[in-house]
């Protein structure tokens, strides 16, 4: 495998604080990478890096081999760069179909002159996206709810949601950050199932911020420790868990 993104030599301060010093790291094209540390390491702020709603301060970010660094996040949505939230962003006073329908870019329904002048072109596209969305909402076990307002998901539905709305537009890679967060087990659990299916079926590679232990070790190889804003180790699961740095990273005494 080959790396899908580099990250190089990234920093970025807020008031004189460095909150990501001097990081580098890879993702492999085709992997499900985690990335885990305490908290106040850096990890979100990595990713608003790398998902183009933060600027950073020096380094470079190349995806895909094309150098990336400080575009905009509708310019890397456009190439496939995903990414979904703590806290789901769902329109709320949408249906869940209709909130997978409004993902796919350019439509011509967007046009009011197309609305006007190109009616057939406007319906034979929607209901192309209606169809897909469908498809969509079926993978990931929401078929049950796909006329109900977004608004009133529940919290782990909504995770699930935001994980299908990367499915309708064409991601090569999707950041999830921390998506079992307020999730109930079972619904952790076809999360868990409908990410490995996008990897293992559609190819999508993953880059994985999470607190759930349980959950990085059965989806993640390799896992990245970030510390103070900086890759402290790489590793396997095991080898991190084991790591004597990173067990004093996260609780703050030498291991035993």
């Amino acid at each position: 495998m080959s790396a899908i993104i580099d990250v190089r030599h990234v920093n970025k301060a807020f008031g004189g604080l460095r909150v990501i010093n001097d990081c580098s790291l890879q993702v492999e094209e085709g992997a499900i990478t985690g990335l885990i540390g305490p908290n106040g390491a850096g990890k979100s702020t990595l990713f608003n890096i790398m998902a183009g709603a933060l600027p950073l301060d020096s380094g470079e970010i190349r995806f895909d081999g094309e150098d990336i660094t400080n575009r905009p996040a509708d310019q890397l949505f456009h190439r496939g760069l995903l990414r979904t939230f703590q806290i789901a962003h769902e329109f709320s006073n949408l249906t869940a179909l209709e909130n997978l329908m409004m993902v796919p870019p350019r439509q011509a329904g967007e046009s009011l002159f197309a609305t006007w002048l190109k009616p057939g072109q406007v319906r034979r596209e929607e209901d192309e996206v209606r169809r897909r969305a469908l498809e969509v909402i079926d993978f990931i076990g929401l078929h049950h709810v796909r006329n109900e307002l977004a608004g009133n998901l529940s919290g782990g539905q909504k995770k699930l949601l935001e994980l299908g709305r990367t499915m309708m537009t064409d991601a090569k890679v999707v950041l999830l950050d921390e998506i079992a967060a307020g999730v109930n087990r079972t619904l952790l659990g076809d999360l868990i199932g409908n990410i490995e299916r996008l990897n293992r079926e559609m190819g999508y590679t993953f880059l994985v911020i999470e607190h759930d232990m349980e959950m990085i070790a059965r989806l993640c190889d390799p896992v990245i420790v970030l510390a103070q804003g900086s890759v402290m180790v790489e590793g396997s699961i095991a080898e991190i868990q084991n790591n004597p740095e990173v067990i004093e990273a996260y609780f703050g005494s030498p291991a035993a």
